[in-house]
C-alpha cells in the first residue's frame, strides 16, 4: 500500500482512524482538535482551542516530515457563528505575509461535546517520502 498513516500520541485518539494519512507527497488529516497536547485538557474558549489546533496540526505535519508551508488548503468548522473571531489571530500569526497563505473555508457545524474548533487540511511536501 502506498499510504502511509501518521498517528502522534499526544494528540491521538481510540478511534481506529489515524491523525493524517500521506500519499508521496500529499498528506490529508483528519479532524484535528484543539485538545491541549500535554495536559489533555480542552480548553472551554475558542480561542485557546484555536491555538492547540494550530499546535497539533504542527506536531501532525513534522511526523510526516513536513510544515505548516506545505499546508495548501484548511477547512475550519466551527460550533458557533461567533467562534469564527478566534480564528483571525492565530491564523495571521502563522500566515502573516498574504501573498502566502493557504486557502480556507470555514463552516459552521455541530461539533461534539466540549468541541468549538475542529480543521482538517491538505498538504503538499518539497518532495516525496
Amino acid at each position: 500500500m502506498r499510504q502511509k498513516s501518521i498517528h502522534v500520541d499526544k494528540i491521538g485518539h481510540s478511534a481506529p482512524i489515524p491523525l493524517a494519512c500521506r500519499v508521496g507527497p500529499i498528506l490529508a488529516t483528519s479532524g484535528i482538535m484543539g485538545r491541549d497536547a500535554d495536559t489533555g485538557r480542552m480548553p472551554e474558549d475558542a480561542a485557546g482551542q484555536v491555538a492547540n489546533c494550530f499546535r497539533n496540526l504542527g506536531l501532525v505535519l513534522a511526523e510526516a516530515d513536513m510544515d505548516l508551508g506545505d499546508v495548501v488548503r484548511f477547512t475550519i468548522y466551527v460550533k458557533r457563528e461567533e467562534d469564527r473571531n478566534a480564528i483571525n489571530p492565530v491564523w495571521l500569526a502563522h500566515y502573516p505575509d498574504p501573498a502566502r497563505r493557504p486557502a480556507r473555508h470555514v463552516q459552521v457545524m455541530d461539533l461534539r461535546g466540549a468541541v468549538l474548533v475542529q480543521l482538517e487540511v491538505l498538504a503538499v511536501a518539497k518532495e516525496a517520502s
